[in-house]
């Protein structure tokens, strides 16, 4: 559903639960959680999906053609399988389980998403995650940039059956080196079975989505596909009941709204206009080793 599936009262830390919804991106399938029509944005997050879990077969893969982007950073992360990741700006790099993609499309850049020959030739399972992050009103026309980390570069917090790798921003005491353009949190955390994970009120607007596993809150139960809109300045403690993966996302609110068509994310309408055209028109720089194919502009 894309509204609010569930409210909770004024009591509970939280607040709301969106459950994703599930897309086919041409044979392979998503769940989309963000953007939802009862809640847009989380933070600086304005696009969450879910990417399998799929078994690809062998010579099978996932072949997601050239299309741009505007005003936002994509932020690719993976718990099994590798992506082929290539770009206008030249970037062409492997992404692996544990690594993290951040690419900043600002005023402009195209980019595929592909299994590897090499991937293609034994199968292999696909699992991860895709967000996008708004910018804010002064970053959104900035050039085009890509940085990776590998898992190796990333803190870990470990302690009392919990192990958190801090993808992006801030958390927990820690920081990731990756380049952000606003104060958010991006935590994968693996959880044994009654083990405990605080999310303090840090951010202005937070939420948990449970991958595997169950938790609970103050004895309420939540499973996986659902994200947990946290109460803004209550300071939660997340239970696993079972062991369980959880990634935690939030941040301050930007500095207005919004708007998002397709791939396109902007505070001003007429800006995503111009970018429609710009795509149209084949002005967007070419993708890398991958510019005889991409996707058109939907009508």
């Amino acid at each position: 559903m894309s509204t609010l599936d569930a409210n909770h009262d004024g009591d509970s830390p939280v607040e709301a639960i969106i459950n994703g919804r599930e897309r086919d991106l041409g044979g392979f399938k998503v769940k989309r959680v963000l953007p939802s029509a009862g809640k847009r944005m989380v933070g600086p997050f304005i696009f969450l999906d879910e990417m399998g879990p799929v078994e690809f077969l062998t010579g099978q893969g996932m072949d997601v053609r050239p299309h741009p982007h505007i005003g936002l950073s994509t932020l690719t992360y993976l718990f099994d399988g590798s992506m082929m990741h290539r770009d206008s700006t030249g970037v062409e790099l492997e992404i692996r389980p544990g690594d993290v993609n951040w690419m900043t499309a600002g005023r402009g850049v195209a980019h595929s998403e592909r299994t590897s020959q090499e991937a293609r030739a034994s199968g292999q399972r696909m699992f991860g995650l895709q967000a996008w992050v708004a910018l804010p009103n002064e970053r959104e026309e900035i050039a085009p940039a890509f940085e990776h980390r590998g898992i190796g570069e990333l803190p870990v917090i470990e302690g009392e059956g919990k192990h958190v790798r801090l993808v992006a921003g801030s958390f927990l005491g820690q920081t990731s080196p990756l380049q952000v353009s606003s104060p958010l949190v991006y935590a994968d955390a693996t959880l044994e079975a009654g083990a405990s994970l605080p999310i303090d009120p840090a951010y202005g607007e937070r939420a948990v989505y449970v991958l595997t596993g169950a938790v609970s809150v103050e004895g309420e139960a939540f499973g996986p596909g659902g994200l947990m809109l946290l109460r803004r300045g209550a300071a939660v403690t997340v239970k696993a009941i079972s062991a369980t993966r959880l990634v935690v996302i939030g941040g301050e609110p930007l500095d207005g709204p919004r708007h998002i068509w397709w791939n396109f994310v902007s505070s001003s309408k007429e800006r995503i206009e111009q970018a429609k055209e710009d795509w149209r028109s084949g002005r967007f720089d070419k993708v890398v080793n991958d510019a005889e194919e991409f996707i058109p502009l939907p009508e």
